[in-house]
């Protein structure tokens, strides 16, 4: 294994070659040279830049609200500027700048921050910092938002070293104007920085290649500061890869832990990474090729470590981009590479090389890290948790029935059988247990779990199915007005469900949450997907991957209409509501209305006055499966709700 890294630049001049550190992690080892290939002098490449089409650059204008966001990370550029050699080649960082720019209106990418990690240029001359500094005046001329650090081909030494021409052209003075920038330590060469996204404000420290304690004092200092702030943490040397690049595509090992911690990285984990727990994403360039790990720090939470560098590739990496896009609504940070400037050339007009390095789609490159937002972030921010709301505040006009689950049992006792829960609608709606023979005494109980936007932070656990037939369920009163009513107006029927990870689709599928009793047949219904034996109404969950369905026999038609929803994972509470206008049926999973909603009349429910069951299922005029799983609240109103006035409602 080897790997590959930059050697610190050691002549002002700069007439050094490209020096690449193999087989050993740091300093110590000796440094093999390559040669450089051709270099463009001049300025330009005229083969391929003058092929871009970068037109004129946008507004930086992204939305600091909205769930979606993007972090641009821009690695080693390094051979775009050796000044001392007289090849500068502004052209593709320019064009990356003017994506990242463009992009941050765009609300798929929302780019809202972009991170470059070190090595700016090749050699530390002030001729290289100077270019620098014209093409980060694009992003300055637009107001964009972004932080940098130094290299070891922009310094030498450690924070201490004192002035030089990075801290001239890319210092905190730089800065001033900035609305993302936080502060730098003493030295200038530690900075920190603030942006908007999501809702929320997120800490970036950009640390040197090589920091003091007084930097790590400062740095700590920083997050302590800010006590509720997630925090990424760039520097340019933290982690490296440890499969080689002998050939491509890489073999990369294990894409989700192929990097470690270097030498340095070490000292940053221990001094800065593992008792602050807002750290939770480092990015780190100087070694390639690209990497990551996860590691728990000391509150043993994950923290993601990435390595990014594309150096040793094309022009240099011409100014290649990682773009970090969070979705704080999937839990997910999907990754992907991209090289504006070659986007950018006519598609005919790029080289074969050049084609092949628009978009880098390796699983080191391009992939999705699943996180969990809340949960990382909820020792800093605390998750608010929805208080519990009172009955009379759900008791909308046409509330028919309303069945909730607090404040009457302690959760994991048992409920037994002729045990009433009352309808709080005060229509006299009330449900009694039912114990079909031979079920264990624990077979619905009180519990404490609940969807977060319930309105009691209560259920009842079913423990239900069939293979032997066995249960308890609930039912309504042989007198109970709910028996009657046909609901020619419309309705709106609502309810919480969850289901547990032995849920199975042999023992427990077609339970239902809710049903009516009366069998089609009786009703006298015929006709096309008629099951003469199944009851008049059915809120059920299907064998086929947990899918709720809505099968109902209206009073306009002798045949069901059946609405389908998709499949639900278990273990995660779901809202389901059907709603009748009074002509057409749509059920909802979380408000969002499903796929197979029919376009056909259906007008009421027929009745045959018959009691409701909840989580019972009867077939033939008799049970023959209880549910299996947690049922929160239920309400049934007579007209149509819309999404606002669901339960879930905020």
């Amino acid at each position: 294994m080897s790997i590959h890294g930059d050697t610190p630049s050691q002549e002002s001049t700069g007439h050094s070659r490209r020096g690449f550190l193999r087989n050993a992690a740091l300093a110590g080892a000796g440094a093999a040279t390559v040669g450089t290939g051709a270099s463009v002098l001049g300025g330009t490449p005229a083969f391929a830049a003058d092929a871009a089409k970068s037109g004129k650059t946008g507004t930086w204008r992204p939305d600091p609200t909205a769930l979606q966001f993007t972090l641009a990370v821009m690695p080693d550029t390094q051979f775009l500027y050796w000044g001392s050699q007289d090849s500068v080649n502004r052209t593709p960082q320019e064009e990356s700048f003017r994506y990242i720019i463009d992009n941050s209106g765009n609300p798929d990418n929302n780019i809202v921050f972009m991170a470059h990690l070190g090595d700016m240029t090749q050699d530390a001359d002030p001729l290289s910092f100077k270019q620098v500094d014209k093409a980060f005046a694009l992003l300055d001329a637009h107001g964009a938002a972004y932080s940098v650090l130094a290299g070891n081909h922009d310094v030498s030494g450690d924070d201490s070293r004192g002035d030089t021409p990075y801290l001239q052209t890319m210092g905190p003075q730089r800065f001033k104007r900035s609305k993302t920038f936080a502060g730098s330590d003493p030295t200038g060469y530690n900075t920190a920085h603030i942006f908007q996204a999501a809702g929320h404000s997120w800490l970036v420290l950009a640390m040197d290649w090589r920091t003091t304690d007084q930097g790590f004092a400062w740095a700590n200092d920083v997050i302590k500061a800010h006590p509720k702030m997630p925090v990424i943490l760039t520097t340019h040397d933290l982690v490296y890869s440890n499969y080689d690049d002998n050939v491509f595509p890489y073999e990369s090992g294990d894409p989700e832990n192929n990097a470690v911690l270097s030498g340095y990285g070490e000292t940053v984990w221990d001094k800065l990474i593992n008792d602050n727990d807002q750290i939770f994403l480092t990015l780190n360039g100087h070694y390639w090729p690209p990497a990551r790990t996860t590691k728990k720090n000391a509150a043993g939470n994950d923290v993601h470590m990435h390595i990014t560098n594309y150096q040793n590739r094309y022009f240099g990496g011409g100014g290649m981009i990682r773009l970090y896009h969070f979705d704080l609504t999937r839990n997910t940070i999907d990754v992907e590479t991209i090289n504006p400037w070659i986007l950018a050339q006519d598609p005919e007009s790029r080289t074969e090389l050049a084609a092949g390095h628009a978009r880098i789609t390796g699983p080191v490159d391009n992939f999705s890290m699943p996180i969990d937002f809340e949960k990382r972030f909820s020792s800093f921010i605390p998750v608010p948790v929805r208080p519990a709301r009172p009955a009379a505040r759900e008791l909308v006009k046409g509330t028919m029935a309303y069945w909730r689950f607090d404040g009457q049992g302690a959760p994991g006792t048992a409920l037994t059988a002729g045990q009433t829960i009352h309808d709080l609608s005060g229509k006299g709606n009330d449900l009694t247990v039912v114990t079909l023979p031979g079920t264990a005494a624990d077979a619905l109980t009180w519990s404490a779990d609940h969807h977060p936007d319930q309105p009691a932070h209560a259920s009842l656990k079913f423990v239900g199915g069939r293979n032997p037939l066995h249960g308890t369920y609930l039912t309504t009163g042989a007198k109970a007005p709910l028996n009657a009513e046909t609901f020619k107006s419309g309705y709106t029927i609502e309810t919480f469900v969850m289901m547990p990870l032995d849920w199975d689709a042999g023992n427990n599928g077609w339970a239902a949450i809710l049903s009516r009793r009366g069998s089609a047949g009786d009703a006298g219904k015929h006709g096309k997907n008629t099951d003469p034996n199944e009851p008049l109404v059915q809120f059920a969950i299907s064998n086929n991957g947990r899918e709720p369905q809505f099968n109902h026999y209206p009073l306009n038609d002798t045949y069901p209409t059946t609405n389908w929803g998709h499949g639900l994972v278990e273990l995660k509470w779901w809202h389901l509501a059907v709603v009748n206008d009074g002509r057409y049926t749509k059920l909802y999973v979380e408000g969002a209305p499903v796929v197979d909603n029919p376009n056909r009349e259906s007008i009421g429910l027929t009745s045959l006055g018959l009691p409701w069951l909840v989580g019972g299922h009867e077939s033939a005029g008799a049970v023959d499966i209880v549910f299996h799983g947690n049922v929160g609240d239920i309400r049934i109103v007579n007209r149509a709700l819309s999404t606002k006035e669901f339960l879930t409602h905020k």
